[in-house]
């Protein structure tokens, strides 16, 4: 289980960090424990009844493929195996979207991985970042800043409880895929507002 993110104080809050805190949630859950390797911040749990390496890459999020490469490498597992929690802007904040396959979406950590691994076959569950929809409109206005200014900003205050939503279903979808597979996972989780 690997969360995209930004490594650092700089970074800890801001919205781009939204995998880090799927795999900080996932962690408490299983009572894990974290280890800091020079590239990857790792820890071993018990998910689904499987054991998992819950990950966070400690390069930074365009250079997010090689830690997860060594990783996969050094416990002989492949692509398939990996499930990816990341940030989506497209996304309102609140909805997340699992998806068994795909291509990167122009998220810069999607596209290390994929140019990494040289394959777009594994689970991602993408976290909404953007803006928090209206309840009468199924898609947020995208931001009216600079992508990268949105993204790399912290969270508002009025934000954060439908955050802590959201990072608690970004969590129980992962466990989801891995016990019951994609298509359940998709089903449950996809359209779903925290």
């Amino acid at each position: 289980m690997v969360g995209l993110g930004n490594p650092g104080p700089r970074y800890e809050r801001t919205r781009h960090n939204a995998g880090f805190r799927a795999i900080d949630e996932l962690a408490a859950r299983t009572r894990a424990v974290g280890r800091l390797l020079p590239d990857a911040w790792v820890a071993e749990a018990t998910l689904a009844g499987e054991p998992a390496l819950l990950v966070k890459p400690q390069s930074y999020m365009n250079l997010s493929g090689e830690p997860v490469a060594r990783l996969l490498a050094e416990h002989a597992a492949s692509a398939s195996d990996l499930v990816v929690v990341v940030d989506d802007v497209a996304l309102p904040l609140g909805r997340i979207r699992v998806r068994e396959r795909g291509s990167d979406g122009g998220h810069n950590g999607l596209r290390s991985l994929v140019a990494t691994l040289a394959t777009e076959e594994f689970a991602r569950v993408r976290i909404g970042v953007g803006l928090a929809e209206p309840p009468d409109m199924d898609l947020a206005e995208p931001p009216a800043m600079d992508l990268a200014e949105f993204v790399l900003g912290e969270f508002l205050a009025e934000e954060l409880l439908r955050l802590r939503e959201v990072i608690g279903l970004a969590a129980d979808a992962v466990s989801c895929l891995l016990q019951e597979g994609p298509s359940a996972a998709m089903n449950r989780f996809n359209g779903r507002r925290a």
